[in-house]
C-alpha cells in the first residue's frame, strides 16, 4: 500500500531538517498525549498500564518473562511490579521448588483499571509501528540507527519505556 507523501507544512522553502524535526514533534506529542490520557483515565502511568495488561493476559508470568514481553530491563520490570503490587493491582506469589520464582496475577482492582483505561495498552507508538509494512520498518530502523550514531546517544536507553522518559 502506498502512502501519500508527507505534508510540507512549512512551504517549499523549509529546510528538510526543519520538516523532519516537526515530524518528530508530532510523533512525540502524540505519544505524550496518549500517556496523559492514560494517566487521567486509569490513574496509572503508561508503562504500569502496559505491564498490568501483560500480567492480566498471562496469569502466572514471571519477572523475567514480563521484562522480555515489555522489552525492558529486568530491574525496570521489578520496579513496575513493586508499584503495581503496592497499589493492590497485582499479586506476586513465590512459586517453584526453591520458592525463588515469582508468579504475577492481576487482582480484581487491576482488572477494573484495565477496563476503564484507553488502549492500546502498549502505547500508540508501538501500535503504530506494528501496523507498518516490513520495508518501511527496515528503512526507519536504518535511518534512525544513523541518527542515533550522529547523536552519540546511549543505546542503553532502548530498554527504558517511553512512558518513563
Amino acid at each position: 500500500m502506498s502512502l501519500p507523501p508527507p505534508k510540507n507544512e512549512g512551504g517549499t522553502g523549509t529546510p528538510p531538517a526543519t520538516r523532519v524535526l516537526r515530524q518528530f514533534r508530532v510523533v512525540f506529542n502524540a505519544v505524550k498525549s496518549h500517556f496523559r490520557q492514560v494517566e487521567r483515565d486509569a490513574g496509572l502511568g503508561g508503562a504500569q498500564l502496559w505491564a498490568l495488561s501483560v500480567i492480566e493476559a498471562a496469569p502466572g508470568i514471571g519477572v523475567t518473562e514480563l521484562a522480555r514481553a515489555l522489552d525492558i530491563h529486568q530491574s525496570t520490570a521489578s520496579n513496575l511490579i513493586k508499584a503495581l503490587s503496592e497499589r493492590g493491582l497485582i499479586a506476586a506469589t513465590r512459586e517453584g521448588l526453591d520458592r525463588r520464582g515469582v508468579a504475577l496475577r492481576a487482582l480484581p482492582e487491576g482488572q477494573q483499571v484495565l477496563q476503564r483505561a484507553p488502549g492500546p495498552f502498549a502505547g500508540v507508538l508501538p501500535d503504530a509501528l506494528a501496523s507498518l509494512d516490513k520495508a518501511t520498518l527496515e528503512r526507519l530502523e536504518h535511518d534512525l540507527a544513523r541518527l542515533i550514531e550522529v547523536l552519540a546517544a546511549d543505546e542503553a536507553a532502548a530498554k527504558v519505556p517511553l512512558a518513563q522518559l
